[in-house]
């Protein structure tokens, strides 16, 4: 088999060419080593673009990720930064007052870090789940530990209808939970019940978790699962529903939502498909 050097050096100018990110297919119809190993060399580029791709993808998304996470810090730092001025000339009551509020403000802006940190996890594939039994009681009883505050302010209780095994990443689902208890609570009246259960049909287990709310309105569901824009609570920075989602869906999940209304409130749905 004779190759001219005409088309040796147009396929190297096209291997450096491809190195630089420009289009380069050298395929061609014909049978032999040479159109095979210009098959194999277009195949071995194409896979270097597609990685080179993902990489700008990622820090694109990364950078997105940080310019949330400043954005959403200025005001709690705002806050910081006026009470702690006020701190020193302030009453002692006003100071007690402002360490509180101070304390409030720190917790949120870490659990705000944080939120965001696991959604860009998340979002790059770079989370390994690892699925295991699991009783929903068990479940259930790990994510009130980091919610237990939150309902001891509000006189809340929550209640398991009844338990059921499921398979399931522990530490991830226990995230989603922890963030559907914790939207909950802050939807519930003062003294109340969160009510949290449990079941299977052929398709599907499920955990669900009901409020004492107002329930929701139909125009508020689109926007439930979107980054900061279900942020109007008190306290609620419209992270947590959508990283709940991010975690369901990484495990081939869902989330549905009834609105409830009229007297009831509104329950959130967690679906393990079968």
């Amino acid at each position: 088999m004779w190759i001219s050097k005409k088309e040796v050096l147009n396929l190297s100018r096209g291997i450096r060419g491809a190195i630089d990110g420009q289009a380069f297919d050298p395929r061609d119809q014909k049978e032999g080593p040479w159109s095979i190993l210009k098959n194999d060399l277009y195949t071995l580029t194409h896979l270097e673009q597609e990685r080179r791709s993902a990489a700008m993808e990622e820090t694109q998304q990364l950078a997105e990720y940080l310019s949330d996470i400043s954005h959403q810090l200025k005001t709690p730092i705002s806050s910081l930064l006026l009470m702690t001025e006020l701190l020193d000339d302030a009453p002692e009551e006003r100071q007690k007052e402002f360490l509180l509020c101070i304390k409030k403000e720190v917790r949120h802006m870490e659990w705000l870090t944080a939120a965001l940190l696991k959604m860009a996890k998340l979002d790059s594939s770079r989370v390994h789940f690892h699925a295991e039994e699991i009783k929903v009681r068990k479940l259930l009883d790990r994510a009130l530990e980091s919610v237990e505050i939150l309902l001891d302010i509000r006189n809340q209780t929550v209640s398991l209808k009844q338990d059921l095994s499921l398979v399931c990443d522990p530490k991830w689902t226990g995230e989603a939970l922890i963030n559907l208890l914790k939207n909950a609570s802050e939807c519930s009246r003062e003294n109340s019940e969160i009510l949290v259960d449990c079941g299977e049909n052929p398709i599907y287990r499920w955990i669900s978790v009901t409020d004492t709310g107002e329930g929701l309105k139909r125009e508020q569901l689109s926007s439930l699962f979107c980054k900061f824009e279900s942020s109007s609570k008190e306290g609620g920075y419209g992270i947590g529903l959508p990283l709940a989602l991010s975690i369901m869906r990484a495990q081939n999940g869902e989330i549905q939502v009834m609105p409830g209304g009229q007297g009831e409130g509104a329950t959130f749905v967690m679906k393990f498909y079968k």
